[in-house]
């Protein structure tokens, strides 16, 4: 029914009664444009419903003043209605008033969709339709996502912790652009701008990387049908090459576990005032230097350790069953592998669990392996802080906590472990990634082999009678 034929029925039916001349009334169909009653739980209720362009709206309209007829019926009940229950000219009266709110809402729904088909869709929209998809789609992690909106964030948006506010680079260049007309001179200027700020090349590519992503998008068939990916002829910056991963020996990592037994990343000037807060103190700067044991000699990830738990350490098996990690603030039930992997438990990191699993408290299946006095999860962020301070006490160099993971990796290569082994435990996608360990591998040892290989038969029968 068009929009004005169902205005002028009601307009009638507030002149005419919905109930008829007697004292019954039975329910009015949903096909009528005038209000009907449905029963809820609180009681009778007047519904309207008519279409607009042929597609049905129903609205919910008010409480009826109306009581069954005893036949499946309603009447009208005696009296004057109480405020804020509706008789059957109310209900139609505010039924012909929604039907002129929700037309008014859909004719400007229109016209905005007839601007954005005029136009195309600007970059602004995409990338917010592309997080959208990300995240309920893809099932991005919170900690990409998070990246992902910093990046794409409005000129003067505040931060999410701190005081300082977005520069918006990327919507300053490309926010109003619509997609299909956006150039490549145009990513070029904004991958300059965010470069005079003085950020690392990484960076520059990580913006380029993003923007890429979200024309990728819109060039889908199901989505916008771009013609063209404007940033894929945008120029990469180059990268440093990386130069060979930092790590501590096994004597540098029992020197920072003993700093942060010690408590020599806390400060001074703000001491315990009683006995039961220095042995709190106490417990947390123990289960802190058995934590960077852990991490050293088990590789396991930042995220990974202040989520283990107990039910996750197998001492029998010796093993370590990672199955959860962080992204964000967001517990997942799953590595940033997405798949769950066994860590074979190496002496040094069962004997750190060991002694952390005769304490009096938290020693469930389900506690957190590593807690805060009050069984709950670890800060990771305020992890870091202790890790720094108790490594500069130390004096040792200023690695990131992250190197105790690679650490592990380069102790293990330096061991002579193979690196398909190395690569299981410590979860990499690809053999790649283990491969820069191999840096670690003793230069000695490779030259011995490698005389090995290349003396021929006589020279290792003269080598092997000397």
């Amino acid at each position: 029914m068009p929009a004005t034929v169902a205005r002028t029925a009601v307009a009638q039916a507030v002149a005419r009664p919905v109930f008829p001349s007697g004292p019954v009334c039975t329910v009015v169909a949903e096909t009528s444009s005038r209000p009907f009653i449905r029963q809820r739980a609180t009681g009778p209720f007047f519904y309207g419903k008519w279409s607009r362009n042929g597609q049905p709206v129903i609205r919910a309209l008010g409480r009826a003043w109306v009581e069954s007829d005893g036949n499946g019926g309603w009447r009208r009940r005696r009296g004057r209605a109480p405020e804020g229950i509706l008789t059957e000219a109310q209900a139609a009266a505010r039924m012909l008033a929604l039907m002129h709110e929700h037309d008014a809402e859909q004719t400007l729904l229109e016209r905005d969709a007839d601007d954005r088909r005029r136009r195309g869709v600007t970059f602004r929209e995409l990338a917010g339709e592309y997080l959208e998809w990300l995240e309920h789609v893809k099932g991005a992690k919170p900690s990409t996502l998070r990246d992902h909106r910093l990046l794409l964030a409005e000129p003067g948006q505040a931060y999410r912790r701190g005081k300082g506010t977005s520069r918006g680079l990327v919507m300053v260049v490309l926010g109003d652009r619509p997609a299909r007309e956006a150039a490549t001179r145009e990513i070029e200027e904004l991958l300059r701008s965010v470069s005079s700020t003085g950020v690392a090349p990484r960076t520059v590519n990580k913006v380029r990387q993003l923007v890429c992503a979200v024309f990728n998008y819109g060039m889908r068939p199901s989505t916008y049908g771009l013609a063209a990916n404007p940033a894929a002829y945008a120029d990469r910056r180059r990268e440093p090459d990386r130069g060979p991963l930092a790590f501590y020996s096994s004597e540098q990592i029992e020197q920072l576990a003993r700093s942060l037994a010690d408590g020599a990343h806390r400060d001074p000037s703000r001491p315990a005032l009683t006995s039961e807060e220095i042995e709190a103190r106490a417990r947390e700067d123990v289960q802190d230097a058995e934590l960077v044991r852990v991490a050293a000699y088990a590789g396991l990830r930042r995220g990974e350790l202040v989520t283990l738990r107990w039910r996750d350490v197998d001492f029998t098996g010796r093993k370590i069953i990672v199955r959860r990690s962080l992204s964000g603030d967001t517990e997942l039930r799953s590595t940033k592998s997405r798949r769950a992997r066994e860590i074979p438990l190496p002496d040094q990191a069962a004997a750190a669990l060991d002694r952390l699993s005769r304490r009096d408290e938290f020693t469930g299946p389900d506690d957190y392996v590593f807690t805060n006095r009050f069984g709950r999860r670890l800060d990771p962020s305020a992890l870091r802080r202790r890790f720094e301070r108790a490594r500069d006490a130390a004096e040792l160099e200023p690695l990131r906590f992250h190197d105790l993971r690679h650490t592990y990796g380069s102790l293990l290569v330096a061991g002579g472990i193979d690196l398909a082994s190395v690569k299981a435990a410590m979860g990499h996608a690809r053999i790649t990634t283990t491969e820069r360990y191999l840096h670690a591998r003793p230069a000695a040892e490779l030259a011995d082999r490698f005389t090995r290989a290349l003396a021929g038969p006589v020279q290792q029968q003269l080598a092997q009678a000397a």
